[in-house]
């Protein structure tokens, strides 16, 4: 069935049908993947581009991470997508075109009269706030997108980028660093002149015009090592270990993840020792967790079920560390997994020397991913230290209470006891402190050790034992919370059970570790059960709660070819399964591992802190050296009074209370929107997202179902609506057309009548025989041809066409019989969803590409007034640039015609996500519920954790400033000082905390 409305599909038109094609050309083509350091990769690569015909070699450089492709592909638009899909971060660096036959090189083309090609230019900026690879993701995330960017060249060391471009000017670019927050100017510029040498003319051939070549940047290279350092988690390890680093020549990049205990570090070195060496001078307990780089090492990961404790593990270092070709051990005991990293040709003599244990080890494929989080740490804390701690306590508070009964301060038992007190608590600190000094870092361990010391030396024994005590429970009760906030992703992964019942070739139903499940298994999942993979039902009929996918509160029915996801609940009736998602590449695991990498990135908020600290700490230490040493020598003040006032003061410098708030307070959030099915990528989209002043929405699939769907059925003769229905939709049933389809659903699943003599009629709709009665369903335009559109039909028709739906008229060649609309229909929480947004302050603006009328339609429906219609790609894209001139703005779209457009918003969402893979990795924010709400309560919960930062911030600096003016004016003691800086930190992490354990408001006006 034909309707008069025609949709243009956007397909070219084939070049033969105008002219002879011409015989293709091979090209080559340059590509930077970042992320291509082994051949693991390499294979992977070679696998998925093999399965595209006009490809033809592939050339890998792998410690260029640098890929060539000769292809006959129009342009290279098909290979990066194809890499994008194996997770390979990849841009465009160069191309040009061997020509064919008698054919002239692109470059020639603009030369000899073709279309006119843009000389590339390199710009190069200066980018204070990128110091990491976080940074350099979020650039690459929004740059790579705009066209005429062809290469990326990041030197975080020197804060510089370098872009490649065919752009009219640098702006652009500027507007887009500026909108992550990075406050970028531009440095020198070089255009890219052809080659004026006399054998350029050779680059060309028959024209003989030079051709222009991109400027070669000189790429990153050397090997990453991933380190697990288990005492680091807060910015002063940060601090102190870029410091002692940066001092090494042969590194080239430092990568930290302090809330997973995580460094990568990229490096010249042939092997990590030096690094490690480096790491435990300074007290950092580290261990290599991954290794990769450009030798050919291959990687095997086994997973051993004998395997659950250290005594098995050293039982394999011992029997693996001496093979030949065994570069490193990766051990997970939680999981039963091995990792070794070799140069072997195959595995084999590593599975044998396994075996050789009498354990079963199962290789795995070695194209798995890596674990979406690292493995539990527990608390941090062991009995000894919490008992070492209680008697440090007993032994400080024991010292003070003699010294207030008559001992002196410096008598023998107060003395000892504040001496064992500060080796029972302050050891740790006190060795932190010498590392420091050491490495000439200014970190609060290095200004409580000069404190203690010196109140010891004033003859202060009891206050000094009560300080580096009082410090050392803070630093305890900030590591409980920082593994609150640390483990809340993880206990994502709980939801996912370690088992499944899988279907046995033999017909068994066994219960089996879900990470040996294949992909195509049937699994059973029984009521009450929770599912363990993702996949596709194959039979049973069930409800399943998805609320830790999607946030939604009431069960979703699952039957037969529906997606069901790990973690979500069975809740009645059995289901079974087909595996599509192996244990590590599930949704669930994405979601966790995503999140685990935003919980890695520097919240604006946070760089301020971290320069913030950065001064402030030096200038109070210089100003209590002033206190200390200028009264008693120029102005004859006493030495114990101003050397005490000055020991204060180094208590009160300590930032600690500053440098923890932000992270707790973005990682809490970031988990806060996890569970509620907003997946967040990184601390800047979420403080931005309370800045939001207007949201671009798509009509299709985010305001409506995308989807058409019978409406209305009006009978305009004697044939009853159910008769109407049954005979329209055994018509539609033998067509394709979607408003055919619509009418068949609108029908359901009831008997359709038997159809003969069916006929297509181009272009207007079809024509069938039913019980020897010839009927007709189609346009208006068939209708008139049959002279059955009389005034009540047209009538109906305008009407329907006026609410924006299509209309078809169900006739004899006699008497029209029936009017059927069809619409895509609005979305239930649409509607809600806009007069949140309008709670908020946040302006909905509707960009479709749909005809105005529609759009028109639609936006009266939900409540929308800046509704507009007919805009291609580039017309939402201008629209995007001028809604940003008034504030930053939001956009939610498909994330493929509206590319440009979300990659010019401050931030771009996706909706629906979590069945894709794409949305989940390449949105800002991802809904991952069909749920407009989700948008305003992403807002709401973005302005919560703002109004935290800000108090936090605001409370820690005040309280700081509050006790300097004590501390200057003899009113505050080191006993005073310590409860403050240990307090004003405990508050700042519980405040942080708390977004974990509350619903985020949907009115987020008192947010701050």
């Amino acid at each position: 069935m034909q309707t008069e409305q025609v949709q243009d599909t956007g397909a070219p038109l084939r070049s033969d049908q105008s002219h002879p094609v011409p015989s293709p050309s091979l090209r080559t083509t340059a590509f930077r993947v970042a992320n291509m350091d082994c051949r693991n990769e390499e294979a992977a690569i070679r696998a998925r581009l093999s399965q595209l015909p006009q490809v033809g070699s592939l050339s890998f450089d792998l410690p260029a991470r640098r890929l060539v492709v000769e292809h006959e592909l129009p342009d290279p638009r098909p290979l990066l997508q194809a890499l994008t899909e194996i997770g390979m971060s990849t841009s465009l660096e160069a191309e040009g075109t061997v020509a064919g036959g008698d054919a002239c090189g692109s470059a020639c083309s603009a030369a000899c009269g073709g279309s006119v090609v843009s000389l590339p230019s390199t710009h190069v900026f200066t980018v204070p706030d990128m110091d990491c690879r976080n940074e350099e993701a979020a650039i690459r995330a929004r740059l790579e997108p705009l066209d005429g960017v062809n290469l990326l060249e990041f030197d975080l060391r020197a804060h510089r980028l370098s872009v490649v471009h065919t752009l009219p000017s640098a702006e652009p670019i500027l507007q887009q660093l500026r909108a992550l927050g990075m406050c970028a100017h531009l440095g020198n510029t070089t255009e890219v002149a052809p080659p004026s040498s006399p054998d350029a003319d050779a680059a060309c051939g028959p024209c003989g015009k030079p051709e222009p070549s991109l400027v070669s940047v000189p790429a990153a290279s050397g090997n990453t090592t991933q380190f697990l350092i288990t005492n680091m988690d807060c910015p002063t390890e940060e601090a102190l270990i870029r410091k002692h680093l940066g001092k090494l020549d042969a590194i080239d990049r430092l990568d930290f993840d302090l809330m997973n205990r995580r460094l990568a570090v990229q490096h010249r070195l042939g092997d990590p020792a030096p690094v490690l060496d480096a790491l435990r001078e300074i007290g950092m307990q580290a261990t290599v967790e991954r290794e990769a780089g450009a030798s050919p090492q291959g990687r095997a990961t086994y997973l051993i079920e004998k395997m659950d404790c250290p005594t098995e593990e050293a039982l394999l270092r011992k029997a693996l560390e001496g093979l030949p070709g065994v570069a490193a051990l990766q051990f997970d005991l939680m999981s039963r997994t091995l990792t070794v990293s070799h140069s072997l040709d195959d595995a084999s003599p590593i599975t044998a020397a396994i075996e050789r244990l009498g354990m079963a080890p199962v290789l795995r494929a070695s194209s798995r991913p890596a674990p979406a989080v690292t493995s539990e740490f527990g608390s941090g804390i062991s009995k000894s230290q919490s008992l070492r701690m209680a008697a440090a306590g007993v032994l400080a508070i024991g010292a003070e209470v003699m010294a207030f009964s008559g001992m002196g301060e410096s008598s023998l038992p107060v003395v000892g006891a504040s001496l064992a007190a500060i080796a029972l608590g302050g050891i740790e600190t006190l060795k932190k402190g010498w590392i420091a000094l050491r490495s000439r870092s200014l970190n609060m361990n290095l200004l409580m050790t000069v404190a203690v010391i010196g109140a010891a030396l004033i003859g202060q024994w009891p206050e000094a034992a009560v300080v580096i005590w009082l410090f050392g429970i803070a630093e305890m009760i900030e590591a409980l919370s920082l593994d609150r906030a640390r483990n809340a992703i993880r206990k994502l992964m709980d939801l996912a059970p370690e088992t499944a019942l899988v279907k046995q070739p033999d017909g068994r139903w066994e219960e089996v570790k879900a990470e040996t499940v294949p992909l195509s298994a049937l699994v059973r999942v029984r009521p009450g059960e929770r599912i363990a993979l993702d996949g596709v039902v194959v039979s049973g009929a069930s409800a399943v709660n998805q609320a830790p996918i999607t946030g939604e509160s009431m069960p979703v029915e699952k039957n037969p070819g529906d997606t069901v996801f790990a973690g979500t609940i069975n809740e009645r009736g059995t289901l079974e399964f087909e595996v599509r998602s192996r244990k590590g590449e599930t949704t669930l695991d994405r979601i966790a591992r995503s999140v685990q990498d935003a919980q890695g990135q520097r919240a604006p908020t946070q760089r301020f802190v971290d320069r913030f600290a950065s001064v402030y700490t030096p200038v109070v230490f210089a100003l209590a050296i002033a206190i200390a040493v200028i009264p008693p020598l120029f102005f004859g003040g006493g030495w114990f009074d101003w050397v005490y006032k000055a020991l204060v003061m180094l208590v009160i410098a300590c930032p600690c209370a500053l440098v923890i708030s932000t992270p707790v307070t973005v990682v809490s959030g970031l988990a806060a929107a996890a569970r509620r099915g907003i997946l967040v990528k990184g601390g800047l989209y979420l403080e931005q997202g309370r800045m939001l002043r207007s949201v671009a929405l798509d009509k299709t699939g985010t305001l409506t179902h995308g989807r058409p769907s019978l409406t209305e059925t009006v009978p305009v003769a004697s044939m009853p609506r159910e008769e109407v229905l049954r005979v329209a939709a055994s018509l539609d049933a033998l067509s394709e057309h979607p408003v055919a389809t619509a009418i068949v659903n609108g029908y359901g699943d009831r008997p359709h009548a038997t159809v003969q003599r069916f006929e297509a009629l181009a272009g207007r709709g079809v024509k069938g025989d039913i019980d020897g009665q010839t009927y007709y369903i189609g346009n208006q335009r068939l209708a008139t041809e049959l002279g059955v559109a009389t005034e009540p039909v047209r009538t109906l028709l305008e009407q329907f066409e006026a609410q924006a739906k299509t209309a078809v008229v169900l006739a004899t060649a006699q008497q029209a019989l029936a009017v059927l609309a069809v619409a895509d229909t609005v979305r239930n929480s649409s509607k809600q969803a806009v007069a949140e947004l309008k709670r908020l302050g946040v302006e909905p603006v509707m960009l479709t590409g749909d005809n105005s009328k529609t759009a028109q339609a639609v936006a009266a429906q939900v409540g929308i007034t800046d509704a507009r219609g007919e805009l291609l790609p580039h017309d939402k894209l201008e629209a995007i640039e001028k809604l940003a001139a008034q504030g930053p703005v939001g956009m939610v779209g498909d994330g493929v015609n509206d590319a440009p457009a979300l990659a010019k918003s401050s931030i771009g969402f996706a909706m629906g996500a979590a069945g894709t893979d794409t949305a989940i990795e390449t949105a800002d924010v991802a809904l991952m519920q069909d749920d407009l709400r989700k948008l305003p309560e992403f807002i709401a919960l973005s302005r919560r954790v703002g109004g935290i930062l800000k108090a936090n911030i605001t409370f820690a600096i005040g309280t700081k400033a509050v006790f300097m003016v004590l501390a200057f004016t003899g009113h505050a003691s080191l006993w005073l000082a310590i409860l403050a800086d240990m307090g004003a930190s405990l508050v700042v992490v519980f405040n942080g905390l708390r977004l974990l354990g509350r619903s985020a408001p949907t009115d987020g006006r008192g947010a701050g």
